[in-house]
């Protein structure tokens, strides 16, 4: 056993140079020798490109091979040592067996090569942005409309079917069961367009197929956070007839669309008041209740009851704000359902039915704060006076990933707070010396949680039922019918001073005037 391992780690020792080397010097000595016949010369070359790289270098043949076999030469070792068998020698020449993977191909697949598509699909969106206005118990939905085109290449292409589709698509970041394709996903289809009821041939070139659907109200708008992505995903197929064997490929075409919601806002901000007991501080804040991810939006704060006066000690006590923080926290709740293969029967017999069952699932994450360490103004003249009186800018951080408010019917929730954080001390002086400071080692720390809504900004835009034109109550159900008119004209008439702008040549009749009969009451003479 010592003696192999030594002999393995002497073969090792080999490498490609020392075999290049040796080889070099076989073909020099060689070449001195002499060159052998045509016939042996060829196999030679041939039977030392195939030889396996475990074969010392003195096993190879001592012809020389030309340049482009040399190469094979030096690269055999690593490339066809797995492939070649051991050569024996019968007759004084090296026969090789070789083993062959017929599945094994190195040049370009046959499905590579397949001829081009014969048509292709696009669309064209004709409707505003999905933007669902209102809250989705009161919303009338987006009114999504469009176009799609399939561009035919070839003329006279047998078309079987054309069809599209409009899903919701719910992807559940935390599934019911781990692993499982149906807990993770679930596809719900909203509208579905057979824009071809039969086979068709078509003409080259385009032909445009109208679509329209009605995004209802209560659906959700796209978000996609850690928790759940819900996604809208249109889709459509050609079916092309293949002529005799050429069968051709379905043509597809996949969209995603972006679904938003705006919620009105108010002009007035929202006001909040807390009291933060034991202590006196009552909180009064003024901010706006509906913000857009873009834009700074004011919170005026305002902090009443911060001093105290200590009759039996005859002492101000005074709370003072060290540090103020606020955050943008954005909570997200959904249910995970589970798919019937996971979901638990509701008893044994057969003829109850499978219950849905899910699992709740919520997350809070920051998607903005900042801290302030100054930038508030203070107020300690007396007791009764004393105010602390601030300014909060807040929005939201760039980049940050967030999720517009929503709430849908199949239990995913978004909803948004504002939280403010003060951390204030408590400071004690004598009441006819003020300015006689002396920390009390006494802190608290204020927390105040304000509602806020996130929305998208709703713009210049209006509900799609806001956009119908005007009915106007005056208009008739139908226009006047045209009928014979028969016109009396008097002498002095408006008619014989103003000439009619249809009017023709003397001694003309005019042009569709059979209907009409023109009697005047007396004859003119000749002017």
């Amino acid at each position: 056993m010592p003696q192999r391992v030594a002999d393995f780690f002497r073969s090792s020792t080999h490498t490609i140079e020392h075999k290049v080397s040796n080889l070099a010097k076989n073909s020099t000595a060689s070449t001195s020798r002499g060159r052998p016949s045509t016939d042996r010369a060829a196999k030679g070359s041939r039977g030392s490109g195939r030889a396996s790289s475990l074969n010392h270098a003195d096993d190879l043949d001592d012809t020389p091979a030309p340049p482009y076999q040399q190469h094979t030469r030096r690269m055999s070792g690593s490339r066809t040592s797995s492939f070649s068998s051991d050569s024996t020698k019968e007759h004084g020449q090296h026969h090789h067996h070789r083993i062959s993977f017929p599945g094994l191909h190195f040049g370009r697949s046959s499905k590579d090569t397949h001829s081009s598509s014969p048509a292709t699909l696009d669309w064209r969106l004709e409707s505003p942005p999905l933007v669902m206005y209102g809250d989705p118990e009161s919303s009338t939905g987006a009114l999504l409309s469009g176009q799609l085109f399939l561009n035919v290449r070839e003329d006279g292409l047998e078309v079987e079917s054309l069809n599209a589709t409009l899903n919701i698509h719910v992807t559940q970041k935390r599934p019911f069961a781990n692993h499982c394709a149906d807990c993770t996903s679930q596809h719900t289809e909203l509208k579905r367009w057979a824009l071809l009821q039969n086979p068709l041939a078509m003409a080259k070139g385009e032909h445009s197929f109208p679509f329209s659907v009605l995004l209802e109200g209560h659906l959700p708008a796209s978000m996609d956070n850690s928790l759940v992505s819900i996604s809208y995903e249109f889709k459509a197929e050609a079916v092309p007839r293949g002529k005799g064997s050429a069968a051709h490929a379905p043509i597809r075409l996949d969209k995603v669309l972006d679904v938003k919601r705006s919620l009105a806002t108010s002009e007035t901000p929202h006001h909040s008041v807390r009291v933060f007991p034991p202590t006196n501080i009552k909180a009064s804040a003024h901010y706006p209740q509906v913000i857009h991810p873009i834009g700074n939006y004011t919170l005026a704060l305002r902090l009443d009851g911060i001093a105290k006066l200590n009759s039996k000690l005859n002492t101000l006590e005074y709370w003072k704000v060290k540090k103020m923080m606020w955050k943008l926290e954005e909570t997200t709740k959904t249910i995970a359902p589970a798919c019937e293969r996971h979901s638990p029967k509701v008893g044994e017999g057969s003829g109850e039915q499978q219950s849905k069952k899910g699992v709740i699932r919520s997350e809070t994450r920051i998607i903005a704060e900042k801290e302030l360490s100054s930038g508030w103004k203070s107020n300690y003249t007396s007791s009764t006076d004393s105010t602390v009186e601030v300014e909060l800018e807040y929005s939201l951080a760039k980049g940050a990933k967030y999720a517009c408010d929503s709430k849908s019917r199949d239990g995913t929730e978004v909803t948004h707070q504002l939280l403010v954080e003060m951390v204030v001390a408590q400071e004690c002086a004598p009441a006819n010396k003020p300015s006689l400071v002396t920390h009390t080692g006494v802190g608290r720390i204020l927390r105040m949680h304000l509602g806020t809504t996130l929305t998208e900004r709703g713009g210049i835009g209006i509900s799609w039922d806001n956009e119908a034109p005007p009915i106007y109550q005056d208009v008739p159900p139908s226009p006047p019918a045209y009928c014979q008119e028969t016109v009396f004209l008097t002498e002095g008439s408006i008619s014989d001073v103003l000439e009619p702008l249809d009017a023709t040549p003397e001694g003309e009749l005019p042009r569709g005037s059979t209907d009409m009969v023109v009697r005047r009451s007396s004859e003119t003479g000749p002017r």
